[in-house]
């Protein structure tokens, strides 16, 4: 299973690409997709567009896992954000991929065990689960990384749950 992360955003999206192979979960890709702030806004969803089209023909992924709108205090940031997942959900859904979204809080509880764990502590889980020399930068990219990861964990028991398995407690 190849998941393609998404931590949203229109100035700065960040992407991570996760495979899990004989149980373990390695990285294939992850980075930033940027747009330059001085472009008419939907130049910059074009060229978002244009950048997630490429990672999904380059990694063919069977889902994308995005961060949920977390709707802070700043409006103009949370339309901006809608606005890059809206361009996300769009492309892998010309492609017939699914979509899922996490919370930061489950993101953080599937990655370190706690909704409550530190940005930090986050970037050194995710190196250590996918093995990486390095922590993954920047934060966009560490945060794009742990949504895949939150995701690879999480579909083997969807997929039990939705075939009507039981789950042992």
């Amino acid at each position: 299973m190849v998941v393609l992360g998404i931590d949203p955003g229109l100035a700065n999206c960040g992407f991570g690409v996760v495979t899990r192979r004989a149980g373990r979960l390695a990285a294939l890709d992850g980075g930033v997709l940027t747009t330059a702030a001085g472009l008419a806004p939907e130049r910059r969803l074009a060229a978002l567009a244009d950048g997630v089209d490429e990672l999904l023909e380059r990694h063919v992924p069977d889902a994308v896992a995005l961060e949920a709108l977390y709707f802070g205090q700043n409006v103009r940031t949370a339309f901006a954000v809608g606005q890059a997942r809206g361009v996300v959900l769009c492309a892998a859904g010309r492609r017939g991929i699914a979509c899922h979204d996490y919370t930061p809080q489950q993101v953080k509880g599937a990655v370190c065990g706690s909704g409550r764990a530190a940005k930090e502590q986050v970037t050194r889980m995710v190196q250590a689960l996918l093995a990486l020399p390095e922590p993954p930068t920047p934060d966009h990219a560490a945060d794009a990384l742990a949504v895949a990861v939150c995701h690879a964990n999480h579909a083997p028991l969807q997929h039990a749950a939705a075939a009507g398995l039981a789950v042992a407690r």
